[in-house]
């Protein structure tokens, strides 16, 4: 049987083929689309000698029964004949061409996948002996590893260890690691707080490599529901995509293209709405409107500026949030996406979005005026690759009919796992947080639902120490009792010099 741990190996010592020669932001790409590849043809395999030996060896009816299965593949598109090639001089063009032709017999649910990833790169490889050499390497590395479902011990494996290397991608990665991975236990978090349910549709506007969508999706029983998602980054949606397949989930339907200037959930020319949306999206991104400027008047000065009647989906009409920080932008998009009769949203975002002023002010009091904003929860700092800076969720509804908001502050002492280069939520934590939402209860130093009228007293700042407060009283100082140690103290010193004198008179100093 193979394991996890048996296909973590096997990545970690096709990473050595590379290390030194390429940056890990770049040969993640190769090494998971060659995992991808082994899968499809180690499935397509084993399904077709099932076939044959059903059929008593009638090709015909097999060739009929594979063409029904879910994906197709070609015999010079297999793991083995790539493998059975590694000492080609061409062996770089045959898998792009394998590839490719992997997306030609599977255009719906694979097109474009591998437009990004280039096996004949001589910008990544070098010259020809090298990038023969390490595809040699590469190829004799997944060699051994069998992905044949019947030895796999569950259906799941593939897919985790797909999702554990681009976790561990991530962290290699650093800032721009964040850029296409959320922490699993954040993850977990997120999804938990928005509750899933069967027929829910999903939506995650940022959707990096999927992780978020796959944990909100793994919350509804049996699976029923529908994943969507947008991403910018071509190589970033390449994995997503495959990442979904991996995980048996093959309706995903997700998108390529900038979210805010250019979003792709329209359905009759209007933005389609989910009963769940999720996100982690870039934090503070700047100049996150210039995708709407084309379209923009210059003023005196030949200055562009974004206005809310740039957007022909008016999504900006609690006000357009500054150049420089996109956060608002993003969240605006997805309550203009949120499913008017039970939506639930979950947004995992910077402090600063909870007290600047300005236009994210405006923004900030129009949502909680709304009734649409349903929690503040603080998180520890440095749980996420690349920044130490402490993120908040916050937590919306549509139709809500109460008007107060609940503030947790989960960021102290005690709440996380100190790790070695990054914090960690543990089940314990993601518990008591979820806990804490769905009972909405006031815990001394942890919760605390605050009034409308609160939050409109503090002018609408949101920042968390404001409601919960978390202030340790220090324990009083007995002054009678400290003078008493002085004096012992100075007794003792004065015994000690008194010692010190003595010996130094006898030894005649």
């Amino acid at each position: 049987m193979t394991t996890r741990k048996d296909i973590e190996q096997v990545l970690w010592n096709a990473c050595d083929s590379f290390r030194g020669k390429i940056d890990s932001s770049r040969y993640k790409d190769y090494i998971l689309s060659m995992l991808f590849v082994k899968y499809l043809s180690d499935v397509s395999k084993e399904k077709r000698e099932e076939y044959i030996k059903q059929y008593d060896g009638d090709m015909r009816r097999v060739e009929r029964a594979m063409s029904r299965e879910r994906f197709a593949i070609d015999e010079h598109s297999t793991f083995d004949y790539l493998y059975e090639n590694r000492n080609d001089a061409e062996i770089g063009q045959k898998i792009n061409v394998a590839l490719r032709q992997i997306e030609d017999h599977n255009s719906g649910k694979l097109r474009n996948v591998f437009r990004a990833i280039d096996f004949n790169s001589q910008v990544d490889f070098g010259e020809p002996r090298e990038k023969n050499a390490t595809l040699r390497n590469l190829l004799e590395d997944f060699h051994a590893l069998d992905l044949r479902p019947s030895q796999l011990g569950s259906s799941d494996i593939i897919g985790d260890a797909y999702e554990y290397m681009i976790a561990m991608f991530a962290s290699d990665a650093g800032k721009k690691g964040g850029e296409f991975f959320t922490p699993s236990q954040v993850s977990e978090l997120v999804a938990s707080l928005v509750e899933p349910r069967e027929n829910d549709r999903i939506y995650d506007p940022t959707c990096g490599s999927g992780g978020l969508l796959l944990k909100a999706y793994k919350k509804v029983p049996g699976g029923k529901a529908a994943l969507y998602g947008q991403e910018l980054n071509a190589q970033t949606w390449a994995l997503c995509t495959m990442n979904m397949f991996l995980h048996g989930v093959d309706d995903a339907r997700i998108w390529q293209g900038d979210t805010l200037s250019n979003p792709q959930n329209l359905e009759n020319d209007r933005l389609m709405t989910f009963q769940v949306v999720v996100a982690n999206p870039p934090f503070s991104l700047d100049k996150w409107d210039s995708g709407f400027l084309a379209d923009a008047e210059a003023d005196s000065k030949g200055k562009k500026k974004m206005s809310a009647e740039l957007d022909p989906y008016h999504r900006f009409n609690c006000g357009v949030p500054p150049t420089s920080k996109g956060d608002y932008a993003f969240v605006l998009h997805m309550l203009s996406s949120l499913d008017n009769q039970n939506g639930r949203m979950a947004v995992v975002l910077p402090h600063g979005v909870l007290f600047r002023g300005a236009s994210e002010g405006q923004i900030r009091r129009r949502l909680v005026e709304m009734r649409l904003l349903d929690a503040v929860i603080g998180l520890p700092a440095n749980l996420f690759y690349g920044t130490g800076i402490p993120a908040c969720i916050l937590v919306f509804k549509k139709n809500r009919i109460r008007d107060d908001v609940l503030f947790i502050d989960a960021s102290g002492e005690g709440n996380f796992e100190k790790g070695k280069n990054q914090n960690i939520l543990r089940d314990s934590d993601i518990a008591r947080i979820v806990n804490a939402y769905r009972v909405r209860e006031n815990v001394d130093k942890f919760s605390r639902v605050a009034s409308f009228e609160e939050i409109r007293e503090n002018d609408f700042n949101l920042n968390i120490p404001r409601y919960v407060d978390t202030f340790e009283e220090e324990e009083l100082v007995d002054i009678d009792e400290v003078k008493q140690n002085i004096a012992s103290i100075e007794a003792e010193l004065a015994q000690v010099q008194a010692q010190m004198k003595r010996y130094l008179e006898e030894l005649g100093l």
